[in-house]
């Protein structure tokens, strides 16, 4: 794999700012919690860190995205001069290192699904045309990584991946959730997903009502709509929900 140079490194640091921002947007990672990372070769990623501006996930800006190596040290000269690499960085490098089909990890926090999952509601297919990206992870099965810990090391790391195994999303128990994929897009959209049946699951049972599994004759009849649509126009549409709030000219505010 080629070594990307900056000039073609500086639309991946929008491109995983603008995630970090739907994920609050969203409501999935609240305050200044929350990262995201992408893979740029064998050695490197590009993560949100911790710096001189920091003001939570919901106002990320390009220059928050840094280079590091797997092991958290600078990935080029001055990438973390004023920075540093967030707590749990070991959580998206053991991904990395483990899962070749996987290039970009989401840790988020979402309210609903620590709360589903401490309920003991696991994350089922309980929707149809809903959500049918939605409604296939969860045919999957959503595994859980029992242990609410800091995810700050090698070991605690590999311990969640063998948790997580090949599956595209792990709940951690009582913290948060973990999505993997082959990009940024994606990784953000798997999580919004997951959330979005939590929280249906929630008021589901709140409700009195029962969670039955989609049955397998209307699984069979949904569609596959295609990475365009799947990824591509709702990857757009999260984006279009935060026009007018942030962007990486007007940090704060609406926009002109």
């Amino acid at each position: 794999m080629k070594a990307p140079n900056s000039a073609e490194l500086a639309p991946l640091r929008t491109l995983i700012a603008g995630a970090c921002r739907v994920l609050a947007g969203r409501g999935l990672a609240d305050g200044i919690l929350g990262h995201i990372s992408l893979r740029v070769d064998e050695r490197r990623l590009l993560v949100r860190c911790r710096g001189p501006r920091e003001r939570g996930l919901g106002y990320t800006l390009a220059d928050d995205i840094r280079l590091v190596d797997l092991d958290g040290e600078p990935g080029a000269p001055g990438e973390l001069d004023g920075y540093s690499p967030p707590n749990e960085l070991p959580l998206h490098t053991e991904v990395l290192r483990r899962r070749p089909d996987v290039a970009s990890v989401v840790h988020a926090h979402p309210p609903e699904v620590v709360a589903a999952d401490l309920a003991g509601i696991e994350i089922r297919p309980i929707v149809g045309a809903f959500d049918i990206p939605g409604s296939r992870l969860a045919a999957g099965g959503v595994p859980v990584y029992r242990r609410g810990v800091l995810v700050r090391d090698r070991r605690l790391a590999a311990e969640m991946v063998d948790s997580m195994g090949a599956r595209p999303v792990v709940l951690l128990r009582g913290h948060g959730i973990t999505s993997a994929a082959a990009t940024v897009e994606q990784a953000v959209l798997q999580a919004i997903s997951v959330d979005a049946l939590a929280t249906l699951s929630l008021r589901v049972v709140t409700a009195g009502g029962r969670l039955d599994d989609l049955p397998a004759e209307d699984m069979a009849e949904l569609p596959d709509l295609g990475a365009n649509f799947n990824t591509g126009v709702a990857w757009r549409h999260e984006l279009a929900r935060l026009a007018g709030v942030v962007d990486d000219r007007h940090p704060v505010g609406p926009s002109h």
